[in-house]
């Protein structure tokens, strides 16, 4: 068995034994047993999927991050991950995260506007 550590920038979003961690690297996908050397890989956005230690693969949408296999310890660090229990509910839940993450691009596109606007009538006003 191996642990399984995956980091996010504010918290631990999940640590649990895998005897199997599937996930893809720039050069292609990959698969970790206990067995395996140590090995250090970038992760570009994907599905992380693993066997937990009751032989159930669970599945883990990740952003960009870096994975590090040492002895049994697999720790991932990404900018972003969402777990779902099936392809179908995941897909559901990535969508869903980015048209949210677009509606506060967009408020703040809206925000840094409304900022430029105020600056410049500042300057005008300051400037006669």
């Amino acid at each position: 068995m191996m642990n399984l550590k995956i980091v996010l920038p504010t918290k631990v979003f999940l640590e649990q034994e895998a005897q199997k961690v599937s996930a893809e690297a720039e050069n292609g996908a990959f698969v970790l047993l206990p067995q395996h050397i140590d090995f250090a890989t970038s992760l570009v956005p994907g599905i992380l999927s693993f066997d937990d230690s009751h032989q159930q693969e669970q599945l883990v949408a990740v952003d960009e991050g870096l994975l590090v296999k040492t002895a049994q310890e697999v720790l991932v660090s990404v900018k972003r991950a969402i777990g779902g229990s099936d392809l179908e509910e995941l897909e559901r839940l990535v969508d869903e995260e980015f048209r949210r993450l677009d509606e506060i691009e967009e408020k703040t596109r809206a925000a840094i506007a409304r900022l430029e606007v105020n600056f410049r009538r500042h300057l005008y006003s300051s400037g006669k």
